[in-house]
């Protein structure tokens, strides 16, 4: 059974970008996120943003594709794209990767915040 997601993207006084996910990422739910990534970097062309990830459920190996994706696709454009609060399934799943640094996340779990 595929999952479910919901996006919601805000922008914050400073021009920052938040886009905010809820749910599973995988096969059935990418491809949202994906429009959502390429609208607003091509739309809004914010210097910064951010994925919250707290309510992330699960995340396969589709998911982690879009997100080295939407960051290669930010840093063509000049845009920094970082994770924020990551579930600990998401976390772990980044790490095991070796791609937690990618996104600005600290190597263990008890930090989820980003750096900036």
């Amino acid at each position: 059974m595929m999952g479910e997601a919901v996006m919601t993207t805000r922008r914050q006084a400073d021009g920052t970008t938040v886009v905010d996910v809820r749910g599973s990422l995988d096969v059935s739910t990418v491809g949202g996120l994906r429009t959502t990534f390429q609208d607003t970097l091509h739309t809004d062309r914010p210097r910064l943003m951010i994925v919250d990830l707290m309510f992330v459920t699960f995340m396969d190996s589709i998911g982690i594709a879009l997100l080295v994706a939407g960051h290669e696709s930010a840093r063509e454009q000049g845009t920094r794209l970082v994770l924020r609060n990551p579930s600990e399934f998401v976390h772990r799943q980044l790490r095991i990767t070796g791609l937690a640094a990618l996104f600005g996340l600290p190597a263990d779990a008890g930090t989820n915040s980003y750096r900036p």
